[in-house]
């Protein structure tokens, strides 16, 4: 271990460098390139809802190591190490060990008796580890931490004018306008019908990632609704620009096409924006995603758990 560094507790007017060391650290592209929006979407949107602390390894002041962490706004009982990030050529040397040990204790302190190597919805940035990162893997085998989960995203590709992503939804949008069913972008009024459906319909978070696709600049929502009352929504860039989802459609609506019209309305917004590759995350339904936009399984996550004051 390289006992030359300190780790220290950082604050947010230290974001800016921290956004700046995860640009180089992260080794996957996807990632690095938006390592603005993730430390925003980490910290200071994800304070607003919960505790989060954020340490930094520094040797001889240079920030070489950062860690965010946040206890459950669901549950004070469980922690979450959100992003882990080394610089290359400082891994190796106990930065990452370090990090995480004074990550457990602060967690611990606050009340945690476990800790997830997981996202924290509805502030995340990833499921869990990408198996890409295989360092990380082996730092959480190291220290006891158990697999218990595996989550997968889909990618929709946006690249080309012909992608079964950007397939047109104006014949499948005049069916349902003959059966009294509108589709239309959603607004920031929207969003207590949205916030309401969504808990009464599915329950969990998406309520407050559907706060964050309503308003960011570069995200949006799109709903179906039949006299005023909603049968699903489909939103966009909550937690990251190139990322689709939360989306749900009414059990009574099911099969009517109305999934399949909103999800392709949100990933043409994304292409419009630049984006060539958009990340359906933490994925469930498999089969419509890849039916509905030919998107494919590409990033797989494991996702870890270790009881505090255990080895």
């Amino acid at each position: 271990m390289d006992a030359a560094f300190d780790i220290v507790e950082l604050t947010i007017e230290q974001a800016p460098e921290v956004v700046a060391l995860c640009q180089r650290a992260l080794d996957l592209p996807e990632d690095a390139v938006e390592a603005g929006p993730l430390v925003a979407t980490l910290w200071s949107r994800a304070a607003a809802t919960r505790q989060v602390r954020v340490f930094g390894a520094r040797r001889e002041g240079a920030l070489d190591g950062v860690l965010i962490s946040s206890i459950s706004a669901d549950d004070g009982r469980v922690g979450h190490v959100d992003l882990l990030a080394v610089r290359p050529g400082k891994r190796r040397r106990g930065l990452g060990r370090a990090l995480l040990g004074r990550a457990e204790r602060v967690l611990a302190e606050l009340g945690a008796a476990e800790v997830l190597l997981a996202g924290n919805p509805p502030h995340y940035a990833w499921p869990g580890i990408d198996v890409r990162y295989t360092p990380a893997i082996c730092l959480g085998l190291a220290l006891g931490y158990r697999q218990d989960r595996t989550a997968w995203n889909m990618t929709a590709d946006l690249s080309y004018d012909g992608s079964p992503a950007l397939r047109s939804t104006e014949a499948a949008e005049s069916r349902l306008a003959e059966q009294g069913v509108a589709v239309r972008r959603a607004g920031p009024a929207d969003l207590p019908a949205l916030a309401a459906f969504v808990r009464s319909t599915f329950g969990g978070s998406w309520d407050a990632e559907l706060a964050g696709s309503l308003d960011q600049p570069e995200a949006g929502c799109h709903l179906a609704e039949r006299d005023g009352q909603l049968l699903g929504f489909a939103a966009y860039g909550s937690s990251r620009p190139s990322w689709f989802g939360p989306m749900g459609t009414a059990p009574a609506a099911e099969g009517s096409g109305i999934g399949g019209v909103l999800l392709r309305r949100c990933l043409r917004d994304q292409r419009a924006a630049g984006i060539e590759s958009a990340q359906i995350g933490w994925v469930g339904p498999v089969p419509f995603y890849s039916g509905s936009a030919g998107a494919r399984i590409e990033r797989v996550f494991f996702l870890y758990r270790r009881p505090l004051g255990t080895a």
